[in-house]
């Protein structure tokens, strides 16, 4: 058989080959995303007692009622913000279906999508997979601020989505509240679907406030805000996330979410709705990576690295210009092989592999873990 991929320049994705480089070498794996914690046992004994309650068939396509409600509570909570749990919010298989099927929903051949880069790597190739043309605006390190006029430029006829994300992975960055006003400044009386991926907006550092697309009324209006509680309560695995949107838009990503999923585990969204209603579960987050984040920052300080505190996610991105000239990717997979510590090289997230000789890091880890990192590179 011949075929023409739909993808032909994708291949293994960093995380995979990290991931398995670290398996291999028996490293410390900083690299993927995930805490080597356990999840709240009160959450794990609510699935326990979901399934035992007989919660083990499907759920309705757009996630259970009740779950639906206590989300949308929380947004009241949090950002005084009022989505219908009825037909505003729909539970998904985790973030990263939600965001394919809100662009497979909008994006038609030559839309044009902008991304931020350095960009999570799921957002490209799903715009490419439904025809559309990725347009990158690549951020400066170390800072990674979004030149609004930049951003200007490159809107057009042809710009159907604009993608963020904040807190943002890999940098670590989070979009003020004058990012946020410029955006709902830019795409005002446009047809231009804002995608806010707010995965990490729970765990925002320094006494700032998560600033939400659905803070802010004609940005609200047009945007889609996606969210994971396998992020929110040390569960990656689980893969259930959410995304809210006005009603009209949610018609239409109903109409993809229900042939591609059409719904996510029962039990599992029985324990969630039960264990939101103790807000506590989730705001006090930020503390609890904030305290990671200083701890991992403190082992390092001797080091030979070079770095901005990370404001949100659980990630710190180090620049190791002082050490070697390599290209991030091969330094990265050295710093594995050679000395049992796994990172992700940012490269492989910006425009044409734009390499600022920095790694990204994990830092949702046991105290434990990140002593055994700080000692590697300290010695580095």
């Amino acid at each position: 058989m011949h075929h023409t991929s739909k993808l032909p320049n994708v291949g293994t994705t960093i995380f995979t080959v990290m991931s398995a480089l670290a398996t291999k070498h028996k490293a410390i794996n900083l690299s993927q995303g995930f805490p080597d914690f356990k999840s709240d046992q009160l959450l794990i004994d609510l699935v326990t007692t979901a399934m035992n309650s007989d919660h083990n068939q499907y759920a309705p396509m757009p996630g259970r009622l009740d779950l639906r409600g206590a989300i949308s509570k929380k947004l009241e909570l949090l950002y005084n913000s009022s989505y219908n749990p009825e037909t505003e919010i729909t539970v998904t298989a985790g973030a990263t279906q939600a965001i394919y099927c809100i662009i497979s929903a909008f994006i038609k051949p030559n839309d044009e999508v902008l991304i931020f880069r350095p960009a999570y790597d799921c957002y490209e190739p799903a715009i490419t997979l439904n025809g559309g043309r990725p347009i990158s605006i690549q951020l400066k390190a170390p800072n990674y601020k979004v030149n609004w006029q930049d951003v200007s430029n490159k809107i057009n006829r042809n710009t159907k989505m604009i993608i963020i994300n904040t807190p943002q992975n890999p940098s670590g960055t989070v979009l003020s509240k004058a990012d946020m006003l410029k955006l709902q400044e830019l795409t005002k009386n446009t047809n231009i679907i804002v995608l806010s991926d707010e995965v990490y907006e729970h765990i925002i550092f320094d006494n700032e406030k998560h600033q939400s697309a659905c803070l802010f009324p004609d940005l609200k209006s047009r945007s889609f805000v996606v969210a994971s509680f396998g992020k929110t309560f040390h569960n990656t695995g689980w893969k259930i996330g959410y995304c809210c949107a006005p009603q009209e838009l949610m018609n239409e990503f109903k109409k993809v979410h229900q042939f591609n999923v059409f719904c996510v585990n029962n039990p599992m969204q029985k324990a969630l709705a039960d264990y939101l209603k103790e807000p506590n579960h989730y705001l006090e987050l930020s503390q609890f990576y904030q305290e990671k984040r200083d701890t991992f920052l403190e082992l390092i300080k001797n080091s030979r690295f070079k770095y901005t505190p990370s404001k949100g996610t659980y990630f710190q991105v180090l620049e190791y210009s002082e050490i070697t000239n390599e290209h991030d990717v091969d330094f990265a997979k050295r710093l594995t092989t050679e000395h049992g510590l796994a990172s992700i090289p940012m490269s492989v997230f910006n425009t044409n592999g734009l390499d600022n000789h920095v790694l990204r890091f994990c830092f949702a880890k046991t105290e434990e873990t990140l002593s055994k990192a700080a000692e590697i590179l300290n010695q580095i």
